[in-house]
């Protein structure tokens, strides 16, 4: 008789289509000051009727943060955080038919977070700024996406060499703590501590960052790096165009899931790139 089939990691049952086809992660931030929809969903109607319009444009994962990560952001507490969280996931979380992930970098949040009905850790620290989180995630069985991050940028080093070093900790984090390998994604960080030339890089040698073994998400919708390449100054919500080329072409790297804004359009566009990428895709 053949041996038996693994039995499915949390993150194959969470995310069932990862590898079969290109995935959404829609964005809800519910803070006053995100760099592009800052204070559009801070309340618990809001940020409900923005849940409902990602999922019906057909978001796979909903990630909701409290904390701008943007550049220059002010940090906040833990507990102003959670206040902001709190309420949306637990007013969203009962009738979402795709998992939610806490984008956090702190450890009692994402406790909480998952107690209130989050189901995957996003963490842009990579498990690094606060290490007990990965005891966290693990606690609940909740698989982690693991985010390459500098304190400083500094232009002249081998930005992937930089990555596949912090990934290597990060890694190690993760199995101490018990995470298993199967419920782990990797982030290369695009849009936090590099500079312009090492973002392209970055997304570039994609493919070196996939040999890891994981899935690979990459979030570059509307963010700055996009903007210089325009022939005039454009706001954020003028970077669809941008934001779809550097996703599709993330794609066709090697990426697995895009973080964006705005789903619909790219989920119409990702149909594309699976059409060619993976034959074998649900969209084909």
């Amino acid at each position: 008789m053949p041996p038996s089939a693994s039995p499915p990691t949390r993150l194959q049952t969470l995310l069932p289509d990862l590898g079969r086809r290109t995935l959404v992660m829609g964005i809800l931030n519910v803070t006053p000051d995100s760099f592009s929809d800052g204070g559009r969903f801070e309340g618990v109607e809001a940020a409900r009727e923005q849940a409902a319009a990602l999922t019906q444009d057909g978001a796979d994962i909903l990630d909701i943060g409290g904390e701008s990560t943007r550049p220059g952001h002010t940090p906040v507490p833990a507990a102003e955080e959670q206040s902001r969280v709190l309420p949306v996931i637990g007013a969203v979380a009962p009738g979402l038919s795709v998992p939610i992930s806490i984008d956090t970098y702190k450890a009692s949040t994402a406790d909480v977070a998952l107690k209130a009905g989050a189901t995957l850790v996003n963490d842009v620290w990579g498990l690094q700024r606060e290490p007990d989180i990965a005891r966290v995630a693990a606690e609940h069985g909740a698989p982690v996406i693991v985010m390459h991050n500098r304190e400083t940028i500094d232009g002249s080093i081998d930005i992937v060499a930089d990555m596949l070093r912090f990934f290597e900790r990060s890694l190690d984090i993760a199995r101490r703590a018990g995470i298993a390998e199967g419920d782990i994604v990797l982030d290369p960080g695009i849009g936090f501590g590099k500079s312009w030339e090492q973002h392209l890089e970055a997304l570039r040698r994609l493919p070196e960052i996939r040999a890891l073994g994981f899935p690979l998400l990459v979030g570059v919708s509307r963010k700055s790096l996009l903007g210089r390449l325009h022939d005039r100054e454009t706001a954020p919500r003028d970077r669809l165009v941008g934001s779809l080329a550097a996703h599709v072409l993330a794609g066709s790297l090697g990426a697995d899931i895009m973080r964006v804004h705005d789903v619909a359009p790219h989920v119409e566009a990702l149909r594309v790139l699976d059409a060619v990428m993976r034959p074998g895709s649900l969209h084909g």
